[in-house]
């Protein structure tokens, strides 16, 4: 070999690390920390023919246990264990191919911080804004076209497009939502959505490590953690494991041939969501419920195959512990495989033991939402580590009740309201259930009830008093509304008027209000940050009495304080003669009314107001 030949010889050696090393796309989770309870970690490796190498770890206090070469030759799995005595740094991944090093990787090991694993979760003394970000507010424009992204415009005139909103945009705003009372967000989907159209609203996730850039970066989704804590606003993820976008990164080159289910055949979802616990549903029925799309841009990822498991479990974990969040809304939570969300609620819950995750399972049947809530016993012998779940049997009992003008007798009117919480005695913790008048997926609350403020109001106090844990959707304060275009999602997460620039109206500062709007957010305040100071509703009792002559009183009580509602539905005030309620009111002389401040003697009738729900402190 010449002299010039065996200098380029070496000088390749040398330089070849790095130029192999950019062949590798992609290694998830893309750090990791020391400290963690679990002490296994699965890498997934995905670069050309990386499958074709050997990997090896020299890292004190880490050890590669074993690796599995995918389906595709693109992909690698690696079983890492790390030790108690590893410490934090760069841990160098080393790939074989005939006896040679020719791949190397640097992948970050972290330093966990302090007591990280005590996060602190959402809980009954919360009251949870739900917000869809691209609707919220316009913080940065810079991002609003992101150069690459599939769907690259902003169209605010098409209630389907995308309209610009970020995260920036939240941050700017935290101290509205928090001086309106609440105490914690739950926001849409925030990961890249890199998909053709509707890509706004997040649930067709393209990465589950990136933050779409059309919202921010990483940094800005830290500093909303960050900011939000300080605002006393604890942040809820929407996470997705049941399915994921068409334009996945992946889905050109599956790592396994099951990987996603019906890879190969378009085969969508029946809803059937009973199957769960039907103890005669059929095994085809099963299957088609919970391992088929649930739309033809949504695949479904498969839960049954143990590397498709680990990589949705460890990627949860990751954003928790990277945003110190406090909580998850996992969507769709009963279209997975029902033994792997088990094993996802219960792998989460085991590394944050303090931590809270709700799931939907969108059902009118008490039987059917209580079956997934920890500490449940079921039939059929399941068991889960979901703490909470959403309460809509409540949600459409709520509404019907209010809407229902034929009395109170016989299971009509306000009776439906007494009678499902009659339910309760299905789930294992009712105070831990999450309560709505609506959501990002239905009519607005105040278009459910006919744009009647009198009803609205009703709902609203109804949610903030009774047990549970509320959400509210942004906008409720102001009475947004799409009675014009009944069940439109886009048209159910509108703008929030003020989030942009020269906006005609802005709700942050009341401009262009309506004296009705201001009446509702100014009562809207009123109550959430009346009911933050309560610790009633963290930890107290509920007692309900039989509805009457159109008439619901119930009770929250606690050692410290006891609060009576009075949902009076009549067109007329009632006179309420409040010696039927001895029983709860003891000594108890007299009650504080928490809206007009009266003061009155619960020694003789009391008066409440037509179509209202009244609250008085008593004392």
């Amino acid at each position: 070999m010449s002299k010039i030949k065996s200098i380029a010889f070496v000088i390749l050696n040398l330089l070849l690390p790095f130029y192999v090393c950019a062949q590798i796309e992609h290694v998830e989770p893309p750090n990791w920390w020391i400290g963690m309870k679990s002490y296994q970690l699965q890498l997934m490796i995905h670069g050309k023919n990386v499958g074709e190498t050997t990997p090896s770890i020299n890292y004190l206090g880490v050890m590669l246990e074993k690796f599995t070469t995918g389906d595709s030759k693109n992909y690698l799995f690696l079983d890492v264990v790390i030790s108690t005595n590893a410490k934090p740094g760069s841990m160098i991944i080393s790939f074989g191919k005939n006896g040679k090093m020719v791949y190397t990787h640097s992948y970050p090991l972290l330093q966990r911080d302090k007591d990280a694993d005590l996060l602190k979760g959402f809980n009954a003394s919360d009251v949870v804004c739900l917000i869809v970000p691209d609707r919220f507010a316009n913080g940065d424009y810079t991002n609003d076209v992101v150069k690459g992204m599939r769907e690259n415009k902003i169209d605010r005139a098409f209630d389907g497009g995308r309209h610009g909103g970020d995260i920036r945009g939240i941050i700017n705003h935290l101290d509205y939502i928090s001086q309106l009372g609440y105490t914690a967000i739950w926001s849409t989907p925030l990961l890249e959505n890199d998909m053709q159209k509707y890509s706004y609203h997040g649930y067709s996730i393209t990465n589950h490590y990136k933050v779409d850039p059309r919202f921010g970066t990483l940094d800005d989704y830290k500093e909303l953690a960050v900011k939000a804590r300080q605002n006393g606003l604890k942040i809820i993820i929407d996470d997705v494991i049941n399915h994921t976008g068409s334009n996945y990164w992946w889905m050109n080159d599956l790592p396994f041939k099951n990987w996603i289910n019906y890879p190969d055949s378009l085969v969508i979802t029946s809803h059937r969501r009973t199957v769960n616990q039907d103890k005669y549903a059929s095994e085809y029925d099963k299957k088609i419920m919970t391992e088929g799309w649930f739309d033809t841009h949504m695949p479904d990822m498969n839960g049954k195959n143990n590397f498709m498991a680990n990589y949705l479990i460890q990627s949860s974990i990751w954003w928790v512990e990277t945003l110190h969040a406090q909580g998850i809304r996992q969507d769709t939570y009963c279209y997975s495989d029902k033994i792997f969300s088990k094993n996802w609620s219960c792998a989460i819950m085991n590394e944050y033991p303090e931590f809270n995750i709700v799931g939907e399972e969108w059902s009118l049947n008490p039987l059917i939402t209580s079956y997934w809530q920890q500490g449940k016993i079921n039939n059929d012998g399941y068991k889960s580590c979901l703490k909470t779940v959403m309460d809509f049997p409540l949600q459409s009992a709520l509404i019907s009740s209010l809407l229902d003008t034929s009395g109170s007798e016989y299971g009509r009117g306000i009776t439906k309201l007494y009678e499902a919480l009659a339910n309760d005695f299905a789930y294992s913790n009712p105070n831990n259930i999450l309560v709505m008048g609506d959501n990002h997926d239905m009519d607005r609350i105040y278009t459910q009830l006919h744009k009647d403020v009198a009803l609205t109001k009703m709902a609203i106090t109804y949610l903030l008093t009774v047990r549970g844990i509320p959400q509210l959707f942004y906008g409720t304060e102001i009475l947004m509304d799409n009675s014009s275009h009944l069940s439109n999602h886009g048209i159910i997460r509108s703008d929030f008027p003020g989030g942009w620039n020269n906006d005609a109206a802005d709700a942050f500062t009341g401009k262009g209000l309506t004296s009705e709007q201001l009446d509702m957010q100014k009562w809207f305040a009123q109550i959430l940050n009346w009911r933050k100071n309560n610790s009633v509703f963290a930890d107290g009792e509920l007692l309900h009495f039989a509805p009457f002559d159109n008439v619901y009183v119930y009770f929250r009580y606690n050692k410290e304080k006891m609060v009576m509602v009075v949902m009076n539905k009549n067109t007329k005030p009632m006179n309420i003669d409040l010696k039927r309620f001895e029983e709860i009111m003891g000594a108890k002389t007299s009650a504080r009314n928490i809206f007009t401040k009266a003061k009155l003697s619960i020694q003789n009738p009391i008066q409440v107001e037509a179509k209202s729900a009244s609250v008085f402190e008593l004392e």
